[in-house]
Parts: C-alpha cells; sequence; structure tokens
C-alpha cells in the first residue's frame, strides 16, 4: 500500500493538460438537474467539506460554522453521536445540500390543464462563487489512494481521471472549460491527501460522552459548531 505523502507527490505532480484531455474524452457538461446536490433515497447528500473551505465559505456569507458544515455521519450512531474523520455540507430537512434552489417547471401538458404531464426541475446552487472542491469538480476523481470520496463507483474513466454517474457525462466540453475544471481537480486531489495526512497526525483519542458527537481533522478533535473538542 502507498504512503499518503508518496501519493500527495503523485497528486503534485499531475499534469493539469492531461487531465482535461481525460476529461475532453469523457465529455460533461453540467445540465442543472441537482442530481450531485441532493439526498438520495433515504441517505442524505454527503459532500467533502475542508476546515479551510467552511470558514472560507461561512466568512463569504456571513454563516456560522454550523450554517455550513456538519459532522460526516460516517461513524456516528443513528442519533448522530460518535466520532468521525470528516465534515460534510450542511444538509436541509429534506437531506438536501443546504445551499441547492430548484425552480420547479410545468411541462406543456400541465400548463393546458391536458393532464398530469412531467415536471421538470432546474438547480442551483445559492453560493456557487464559494463552492469547495468538490462541487466545483463532481462527477470527476482522480485514481490516487487516500483520495476516495463519497462519490459512488466510477461509471467511467480516463488515464487517470474517474467519473462518477451523472447525466452530464458524455456531452461536449470546451478546452477552456476542462483545462479549468483539471486544475480544480488537481487541487482537490492535492487537498484531500494533505487533509488525511494532517488528520492522521493530529489524531488523539478523546473520551467522547455517549451523546455527543466529534469530529477528527487536520486541526484536531472539534465539536460540531467547529470549536476545539476539551472533553
Amino acid at each position: 500500500m502507498e504512503r499518503l505523502e508518496d501519493e500527495l507527490d503523485r497528486a503534485r505532480d499531475l499534469d493539469v493538460g492531461d487531465l482535461a484531455d481525460a476529461i475532453e474524452a469523457i465529455g460533461f457538461e453540467c445540465t442543472r438537474c441537482g442530481g450531485c446536490c441532493k439526498s438520495a433515497g433515504e441517505e442524505a447528500h454527503t459532500a467533502t467539506v475542508f476546515p479551510d473551505e467552511v470558514r472560507e465559505l461561512a466568512a463569504a456569507e456571513d454563516l456560522e460554522w454550523r450554517d455550513v458544515a456538519r459532522p460526516m455521519p460516517f461513524g456516528l450512531d443513528e442519533e448522530g453521536h460518535g466520532e468521525t474523520f470528516e465534515w460534510a455540507l450542511q444538509t436541509d430537512d429534506c437531506g438536501d445540500c443546504t445551499f441547492y434552489t430548484e425552480d420547479r417547471e410545468e411541462s406543456p401538458e400541465e400548463s393546458d390543464g391536458g393532464g398530469e404531464g412531467e415536471t421538470r426541475g432546474s438547480g442551483a446552487c445559492t453560493v456557487h462563487e464559494s463552492r469547495p472542491l468538490i462541487c466545483r469538480t463532481y462527477p470527476f476523481s482522480v485514481a490516487l489512494g487516500g483520495t476516495s470520496q463519497p462519490m459512488g463507483e466510477a461509471v467511467d474513466e480516463a488515464g487517470m481521471v474517474r467519473a462518477h454517474e451523472c447525466e452530464g457525462l458524455g456531452r461536449d466540453i470546451s478546452r477552456s472549460d476542462a483545462e479549468e475544471l483539471a486544475a480544480a481537480l488537481k487541487e482537490r486531489a492535492v487537498t484531500e491527501l494533505e487533509e488525511a495526512i494532517g488528520v492522521r497526525d493530529a489524531y488523539e483519542p478523546v473520551d467522547a460522552g455517549a451523546d455527543e458527537a466529534v469530529v477528527h481533522d487536520s486541526e484536531g478533535a472539534k465539536r460540531p459548531d467547529g470549536t476545539p473538542y476539551r472533553g
């Protein structure tokens, strides 16, 4: 198994042009379907967000830590208590990303009163300019150890790039857009590995109570509001 430090070196050496070539070969255009922003069945939306991203988004939107992020549910019990090692973007009561909004549009059949027809939605991110790296790069990831994310199995791949389920795959993408996406994808791979190494090095066991949640990130143990966990 590769050391995280070795994978980090590989991530830093990734060629943005090669990544862009792979993205072009797969093809992608966002259709604003909202599939990557909404809950999947009974499972709430889970998108990893790094500590610096939480602070930057909170500052940009004048929000508190809890408004932006929640403890990643993996490792927690049904009540949300226990220890976990990542932050996830906050969700609303429906389990969708709290920053996702959707306009519902009536089909022609509905507008004409001719039947139920189909209701279509067009989604949007309300913090688009401040959105975290995982949102900037979905549905792509890089095939490096230590960069796994809750994105599901890959449905296509080209070179080091993996593509995950998304209705926008296979569509034409401009070279400039592919290069912009590739640069963000490299940045995310590097950041994921730096965070993983930081979590490993900062980890110290805590005696968390049965009714508490503790998040171990690269800065140490924290409470759900982002403040240091003192026991």
